[in-house]
């Protein structure tokens, strides 16, 4: 009898062991990120992931030159508390990836289809990207403020007035009939949004 609790003392734990030593164990994923869909949230992507997102749409441009971009839109973004993630998915949707091909043309340096309501006005133009960034940033924050909520840079968004007076989303679900007529707008954004999460 004692013999027999002995060797159930042992065995028990070495028969459990071997049960779940053969299942089988999930394949690390790696880390997914809760992005917001806020507007003024901050944005949590880094400039090497927002540019890894592009890469894998556009091969053909420098990475290094793309990575630069997006700290760009990180750091504009950070002035003037608008979501960077949501303001470069953007950015990728509205130029198809720095490829243009619509009324915008490349040298305009207007990333987010800024006055760009049809062939007699195709868009507003800015000498940098730089300024063609701060104005994208600036035209999101026109959308999700109020008035009282004032710029911390000089303003270059030529619209951004008027936005301000007829205009009010806080996320990107209310850009769609706002921002832009079509209908899938903030689902098209939603799921650039999604690829991010899952780098």
């Amino acid at each position: 009898m004692k013999n027999a609790k002995f060797l159930l003392f042992f065995t028990f734990p070495l028969i459990f062991a071997l049960f779940y030593s053969c299942k089988s164990i999930p394949v690390d994923q790696g880390p997914y990120y809760e992005l917001s869909r806020n507007l003024n949230d901050r944005g949590q992507m880094t400039a090497d992931q927002l540019a890894r997102l592009f890469i894998a749409h556009n091969p053909d441009i420098d990475y290094e030159q793309i990575k630069d971009f997006a700290q760009l839109y990180i750091d504009e973004a950070a002035m003037e508390g608008i979501n960077s993630d949501v303001a470069f998915s953007q950015m990728c949707l509205e130029t198809g990836f720095l490829r243009f091909g619509n009324l915008v043309q490349p040298e305009w340096h207007n990333y987010c289809g800024l006055g760009a309501l049809g062939p007699e006005q195709p868009g507003e133009r800015f000498a940098t990207r730089e300024l063609g960034v701060r104005a994208h940033i600036q035209h999101l924050q026109a959308y999700s403020t109020t008035e009282d909520v004032k710029l911390k840079n000089e303003l270059v968004d030529p619209r951004y007035n008027w936005v301000h007076k007829t205009k009010l989303v806080t996320d990107i679900f209310g850009l769609t009939g706002t921002w832009a007529t079509d209908p899938n707008y903030a689902a098209k954004i939603e799921r650039l949004l999604q690829e991010l999460e899952r780098q």
